[in-house]
């Protein structure tokens, strides 16, 4: 038993699926200011779709991962459970998260949900095997989370304050995965897929990605302009973290590049994406009080 909750565990990715309901939730909490019973079944609609994404992409990717020291021992490649299995298990969680978004979400959280499994599974992987550029368009993936939470509490899809929260996750997203190109580059290319640094060399992505790191801060600065905040103290401690990334990411362009030096940006970028849904999420819930 504990070895099938392993499994199916790796199968769904689900620290990185939890992520991604953790930006919904935060999509939802933008909106309503209010954490309650009414949040349980979109965020579950949004986890189990998320999570069938995951399974589908093991099942496509089952063969480069067999290739790749990182991930050979995922639970296809390693023989642990078949791509049929997997197949079964993608179409009951993606029937079941369908179903929770449609009944208790409505038909355009739906229509976003399937969109990003779409652009993730159907767009983005593909185009990854294609070109070392497929994070820019991949990065919608990112974005669209948050948009669903925000459409299940009732919120209008176009609404400027959800547009520059998904903008945000947009940016981030790009020097998140470009970080983790830096330290796992080597594995990428023997697996075939096209990298930037065979564009670029070490010192030059790491310039780049040090753009958008900057990038991603100011897009969080910039979000109390679109009146998501009510608390000067909320204001001040974003751009207190937003200076605390960009200086702390500095050492890509003054270092060498190396694994040692990137790895605390991977963590410090992802922690920052944290501090943001905390921060915005706890002015919310303090104006509501």
């Amino acid at each position: 038993m504990k070895n099938k909750i392993e499994i199916l565990l790796e199968l769904t990715k689900f620290r990185i699926t939890f992520f991604v309901t953790v930006t919904a939730v935060f999509g939802f909490v933008s909106n309503t200011g209010n954490i309650n019973a009414s949040l349980i079944t979109p965020a579950l609609g949004i986890l189990l779709l998320a999570c069938s994404s995951a399974v589908l992409n093991h099942i496509q990717e089952r063969t480069t991962d067999a290739i790749m020291e990182r991930t050979k021992q995922r639970p296809i490649p390693s023989g642990r459970i078949s791509a049929a299995s997997a197949l079964w298990i993608f179409t009951i969680l993606f029937l079941i998260g369908s179903g929770l978004l449609f009944f208790f979400s409505g038909w355009i959280a739906l229509m976003l949900g399937l969109l990003n499994l779409l652009w993730y599974n159907a767009i983005y992987t593909p185009l990854k095997k294609k070109t070392a550029l497929a994070i820019i368009p991949g990065s919608l993936v990112g974005a669209i989370p948050p948009m669903i939470g925000w459409v299940a509490s009732g919120g209008y899809i176009f609404d400027p304050a959800i547009l520059m929260i998904a903008f945000f996750f947009f940016i981030w997203q790009i020097p998140h995965f470009w970080l983790l190109l830096l330290m796992l580059n080597k594995e990428y290319e023997s697996a075939g897929f096209p990298t930037l640094t065979k564009i670029f060399s070490q010192a030059q992505l790491s310039r780049i990605t040090f753009v958008w790191i900057a990038a991603t801060a100011v897009s969080a600065i910039i979000i109390p302009l679109y009146g998501l905040t009510q608390f000067t103290f909320i204001n001040v401690l974003l751009l207190v973290a937003g200076i605390w990334l960009t200086f702390r990411a500095v050492k890509l362009i003054t270092g060498r590049g190396t694994r040692i030096e990137v790895l605390p940006a991977f963590r410090q970028i992802n922690i920052f994406a944290l501090i943001v849904i905390l921060l915005i999420s706890l002015d919310k819930l303090l104006s509501n009080i």
